[in-house]
């Protein structure tokens, strides 16, 4: 038996639209919460699986940190929780912002850039060189740690 794949039936304008505005009141409410409850001060954020079970410090480990820290205009102290999602956030909302106003218009907005074959997995290694140095208890490494 074959398995061939199908193409998603494309959304109306309207659920399109809903969706958009869902996702987006969605991540404001999110934001409310993470400006208005520090993740050092109450339990009710998840903790890092990986970190809990090995100890060891995935890429993500203070993320919810360090957007704290952003949202109350700390940039310095947001860079120490994670330095490389810090960075990284003027790309994540270009990317986000080009795909909320694609969905919302159903055309391309912004210009989309697409990445190679060579440039994702440069990206990923990124992230792999990043996890590992973030473990590596010895000064100047250390400070990568959240």
């Amino acid at each position: 038996m074959s398995t061939a794949l199908r193409k998603a039936p494309a959304l109306s304008p309207a659920l399109r639209g809903a969706a958009v505005a869902l996702g987006a009141t969605a991540a404001a409410a999110g934001l409310v919460v993470l400006y208005l409850y520090n993740p050092l001060q109450v339990g009710f954020y998840p903790r890092c699986l990986l970190y809990v079970l090995t100890g060891i410090y995935c890429p993500g480990c203070g993320v919810l940190r360090a957007t704290h820290a952003l949202l109350h205009g700390r940039i310095l102290q947001a860079l120490d929780y994670n330095a490389l999602y810090v960075l990284s956030l003027p790309l994540i909302g270009y990317a986000t912002a080009a795909q909320v106003l694609r969905a919302r218009a159903g055309r391309h907005v912004l210009p989309v850039v697409r990445l190679s074959g060579k440039v994702t997995q440069a990206i990923f290694w990124v992230f792999v060189l990043f996890t590992v140095l973030r473990n590596i208890p010895v000064y100047p490494l250390n400070v990568l740690a959240p």
